[in-house]
C-alpha cells in the first residue's frame, strides 16, 4: 500500500527541509494500526521524519523533525529544524510552514513509549496515545492540539489548522533520507514520455514525416554538430542513422584519437530503411575542437551562412575563405545552418578546460547574432552513472544527470531545456529501444528549435513584404 502524500506535497516539504532527499513510507495507521507501540517499532531511530495527518475535510497537516523518535519516557528533544505545516485546507492547496520558536526548540518533539508523534511542549500537536480503533474508516485521535506553545503559528488557530478536530482518515510517517545522486527518483526530474516500443515507433514516424515550413520551399533542415574531439559528434549521426536503417551503422568515421577524426565538412543524409529514402533533415559534421586548434569566428560565419562546400577539408593553417575552391558566394536559405548542436562528453565536463569553454562561447557569438538556436547534446551519460549502464531509460530519473545538465547549461549559457542527455551507440551490436528513444527525443527537440528559426525567417520575409507594399501605397 502506497502513501497518500502527493508529489507536489513532497516538493513543497523538500523546499522547507532543504537538500535532495527521498521519502520512504514507514508507518500508516490504516495499514499498520493506530498504536503507539507499532508507531515506535516502525519509526524509532529512523532520522528525519515527516508526520502527515489527513482529515475528512481534506485538510492535510503535520510536523517535521530532524531528530530520531524513541520510546524513551518523558523525553523532550532539542530540534531547531523542526516545524509544523499545513499543505491543504479543505481540499485547497494552501502550504504554510510554522517554525519552532528559537527559545522553545529544546521542546521541539516529545518521545514516550505510550504516545504517537508529539510536537511541542504543551502540546502543539499531540496525535494519540495507546491504541485508537477506527470507526467507519475514521480514527478519532485521542491527543490534543494546543497551538502556539512551542511553534510560531502566525495567528493560525486550531480551526484553520485542523478544522478544529483530530478526526482523521489517515496518519502517515515518512522517513526523509538523503538521496544518492545515482539512485533513481520516484518521478522524473524532467517531464518526459514513458519509454515504450510504441513511443519509439511514434517518435520515429514523426521524424520520417517531418518537413520544414512549406512556405519557405526548402526540402531539408540543416543541423551543425560542433564539439570537442572524442565527444561523439560523428557517433551521434551514426546513432540516428542506425535507428532509421534498422541496425547499428558506422557510416561516419568515429572513435578516439589524438586529433579530430573528422577532417572534412560532411552534410550527412539520414536514410529510412532499406528503401534508402532521405529524410528531410541533414546532420552536418565539423572538425572536432581542440585546445590548440579551433574554428575561427569568421570561418564559423562562413559555415553557418552556407558558404562552405560539401567535403571541404578543414585546414587549421588555412581557414575557409572566399578564395577556397567551391566557396558558395551567394548561398540560399537551404544552404544555411538552421540549428547548432554542441556535443559534450558528460564524463569530462568537470575537467573541461577554460580554453575550450572560451572557444565555444566565441563560436556562439555569430550564432547569437543570426538568431540561430543552439542545443547541447550531453553524451556518454552511462559513464557518469552506474544505473544507466544497464538501462538508459532511467536517464530522466537520475539526479546525477540532472546535476550535469544544470552545470552544462550554466557553462554554455543556455536554458536547461536546451541541454539534452543522450547515449550514442559505441560498443553495441544491436539496437536498444531506450537508446533509440533518447536519440529520437533529442532529434525531435532539435527540429522544433530549427523550425523556430525558420518561422522567424518567414516572419521577417512577411514584414519585409508588408514594408514594400506600404511604400507602393
Amino acid at each position: 500500500m502506497s502513501g497518500m502524500l502527493q508529489q507536489e506535497d513532497k516538493d513543497q516539504l523538500l523546499k522547507w527541509i532543504g537538500g535532495r532527499r527521498k521519502f520512504a513510507l514507514l508507518y500508516k495507521i490504516s495499514r499498520d494500526g493506530c498504536s503507539a507501540p507499532i508507531f515506535h517499532s516502525k519509526c524509532d531511530n529512523k532520522g528525519m521524519t515527516v508526520t502527515v495527518l489527513y482529515n475528512n475535510n481534506d485538510t492535510v497537516y503535520g510536523g517535521f523533525t530532524a531528530q530520531n523518535w524513541t520510546n524513551a519516557n518523558n523525553g523532550y528533544v532539542l530540534d531547531p529544524k523542526a516545524f509544523l505545516f499545513q499543505l491543504k485546507q479543505n481540499g485547497n492547496w494552501s502550504p504554510k510552514q510554522f517554525l519552532v520558536k528559537p527559545k522553545k526548540n529544546a521542546d521541539a518533539i516529545y518521545c514516550h513509549s505510550k504516545y504517537g508523534p508529539v510536537f511541542g511542549n504543551g502540546y502543539d500537536l499531540y496525535t494519540f496515545k495507546g491504541r485508537v480503533i477506527a470507526s467507519n474508516g475514521v480514527f478519532n485521535l485521542n491527543g490534543d492540539c494546543s497551538l502556539s506553545c512551542t511553534y510560531e503559528m502566525k495567528d493560525t488557530d486550531f480551526d484553520s489548522f485542523a478544522n478544529g478536530n483530530l478526526s482523521v482518515k489517515e496518519l502517515e510517517v515518512y522517513q526523509v533520507d538523503e538521496c544518492d545522486m545515482n539512485d533513481p527518483l520516484d518521478v522524473p526530474w524532467r517531464k518526459t514520455l514513458e519509454f515504450t516500443t510504441k513511443i519509439m515507433r511514434e517518435l520515429k514516424e514523426e521524424l520520417v514525416l517531418y518537413t520544414p515550413p512549406k512556405q519557405l520551399k526548402i526540402r531539408q533542415t540543416k543541423i551543425l554538430l560542433i564539439g570537442q574531439i572524442g565527444a561523439g559528434k560523428s557517433s551521434f549521426f551514426n546513432t540516428v542513422n542506425s535507428i532509421f536503417r534498422g541496425y547499428v551503422t558506422s557510416q561516419a568515421c568515429s572513435g578516439t584519437a589524438e586529433h579530430s577524426l573528422t577532417t572534412q565538412f560532411r552534410a550527412y543524409q539520414v536514410r529510412n530503411g532499406p528503401s534508402g529514402e532521405t529524410l528531410n533533415f541533414r546532420l552536418c559534421d565539423s572538425r572536432g575542437l581542440e585546445d590548440d586548434q579551433s574554428i575561427e569566428s569568421q570561418e564559423m560565419c562562413y559555415i553557418i551562412d552556407g558558404h562552405i562546400p560539401e567535403k571541404y577539408t578543414f585546414n587549421p593553417s588555412v581557414p575557409l575563405n572566399p578564395d577556397t575552391p567551391g566557396f558558395l558566394k551567394a548561398p540560399k536559405l537551404k544552404d544555411q545552418i538552421h540549428c547548432v548542436a554542441f556535443v559534450l562528453d558528460a564524463s569530462t565536463v568537470d575537467v573541461l578546460s577554460e580554453k575550450m569553454l572560451k572557444q565555444m562561447r566565441k563560436l556562439q557569438d555569430p550564432m547569437n547574432q543570426r538568431g540561430i538556436p543552439q542545443v547541447v547534446l550531453l553524451t556518454k551519460i552511462d559513464k557518469v552513472c552506474e544505473p544507466l549502464q544497464h538501462d538508459v531509460g532511467l536517464t530522466y530519473y537520475v539526479p546525477a544527470i540532472q546535476e550535469h545538465v544544470d552545470r552544462v547549461a550554466a557553462m554554455i549559457g543556455l536554458p536547461r531545456s536546451h541541454v539534452i542527455p543522450i547515449k550514442n551507440y559505441e560498443s553495441e551490436r544491436e539496437l536498444d529501444t531506450n537508446v533509440n528513444i533518447l536519440t529520437l527525443l533529442a532529434m525531435q527537440q532539435i527540429l522544433h528549435f530549427a523550425d523556430d528559426f525558420l518561422f522567424n525567417y518567414l516572419d521577417d520575409l512577411d514584414t519585409e513584404m508588408l514594408g514594400k507594399l506600404s511604400i507602393v501605397d
